[in-house]
């Protein structure tokens, strides 16, 4: 009997608990929503299994792994010195340029004054970040000098985001298709999972604030096995092996957003958790047995190899009326399970609630996941669509160009 934790409460937890659901025998989400089976609300650290896998990157940050780890439970996450790629970007950057990472030419800075002279130094566009996690939503990409320079001084003045903007990070802008890789990692060697694109901004055309993320798809024709493979060369495998040098043994995902830029891919940067949106394509897309290839990498040693489906996946996000900025939550969700007989569609739960009347009802700003199927991209979009077309509640936003441009 194979049990498995996983850790998180969105729509990632939801499709890991559904493709790990496949060989495992039981599957707990804790502390889960109210849309996602076999959550619970029990801590991770009262509870056994076979092998826990921790979704979100807050936990990772703040050492869950090690707390798991040293009661000698088999976990898939990063511990706290490792996840520092995602807990702080001025650390990672730093990371990236000692393994010999192609990345983009970058500063990062505690003080008002020093960023702007690098700003001054830099082209017209510009990528500002908190240094520290903000939950996907910390980065402005501009070509306004003005708007640069204001970010600035909100995200290091603590208005924007606290602590998490404490250090700022600034990028020359790159320009180019970007492109999510997952890796497995052992701490030794790293196996690549199919590629994804995601859409960050909230609107369609690319338009409005930064997101967690309003959609994304696989294959991406981009993104072949030639580019995946220089990839896991030029990247991936460096930076497990300076992980290493610095005595970090790195058992987890390594989530690459990388831009595909004119003179060749650059590392935008690290998450080191599977991604959100991205992980509802790519999983459910694996043939062979996820609860196998994690815990190997969780146990140090992979031996086996993933196997894809052809089929190409598509996530449309339904977010709540105000998200990113001021999310509205408490309305009913209608037509769920409409959604979830349409032929080729599946529907993860993200930020779902439980009314007292028992409806669901929206909990977040993301709220549910349609995922489309088919033999190719338009035929997965089409899918997806139709299962989106088939829900609401007041209020409820997505994109309607999630996936264009493909040609699969």
């Amino acid at each position: 009997m194979t049990r498995v934790v996983v850790v998180g409460s969105g729509g990632r937890e939801h499709a890991l608990a559904d493709v790990l659901g496949r060989t495992a025998d039981t599957v707990i989400v804790t502390p889960g929503n109210a849309g996602i089976p076999g959550s619970v609300d029990t801590p991770a650290t009262e509870l056994d299994a076979d092998l826990f896998v921790i979704g979100p990157e807050v936990p990772l940050v703040d050492g869950l792994a090690d707390e798991l780890r040293a009661q000698g439970k088999l976990v898939f996450g990063p511990g706290a010195d490792g996840a520092q790629l995602e807990g702080s970007k001025a650390w990672m950057k730093d990371l990236l340029v000692a393994a010999g990472v192609p990345t983009a030419r970058y500063g990062s800075f505690t003080d008002v004054e020093s960023a702007l002279a690098f700003l001054a130094t830099m082209e017209d566009l510009f990528v500002i970040k908190t240094d520290g996690l903000a939950a996907g939503k910390g980065v402005l990409v501009t070509e306004d000098r003005t708007e640069a320079e204001a970010a600035v001084r909100e995200y290091l003045s603590g208005g924007a985001f606290g602590d998490a903007g404490s250090t700022v990070v600034i990028e020359e802008g790159l320009t180019g298709p970007e492109v999510s890789v997952f890796a497995i990692c052992d701490g030794t060697r790293a196996i690549a999972l199919a590629p994804a694109q995601d859409h960050k901004r909230a609107y369609d055309g690319d338009e409005g604030p930064n997101t967690g993320g309003m959609g994304a798809y696989t294959p991406v024709p981009v993104a072949g096995a030639e580019l995946v493979a220089q990839v896991m060369t030029d990247a991936i495998e460096p930076t497990l092996a300076e992980l290493r040098q610095r005595g970090i043994d790195y058992r987890g995902a390594l989530f690459a957003g990388l831009m595909l830029t004119p003179s060749g891919p650059k590392m935008l940067e690290y998450n080191v958790r599977f991604g959100d949106p991205e992980t509802q394509v790519v999983l459910p897309r694996i043939e062979s047995d996820l609860v196998e290839l994690l815990s190997q990498a969780a146990a140090g040693n992979i031996t086996s190899t993933p196997e894809f489906s052809d089929d190409a996946l598509v996530t449309i996000v339904c977010a709540s009326e105000g998200y990113p900025v001021s999310p509205r939550t408490g309305d009913v969700i209608h037509g769920l399970d409409a959604a979830r007989s349409t032929e080729g569609v599946s529907v993860y739960a993200a930020g779902v609630k439980e009314n007292r009347a028992g409806e669901l009802i929206t909990g977040g700003g993301r709220v549910l996941n349609v995922v489309g199927r088919g033999a190719t991209i338009e035929e997965a979009k089409a899918n997806a669509y139709a299962g989106v077309n088939k829900i609401t509640w007041p209020g409820m936003h997505y994109r309607t160009d999630i996936g264009k441009g493909s040609t699969t």
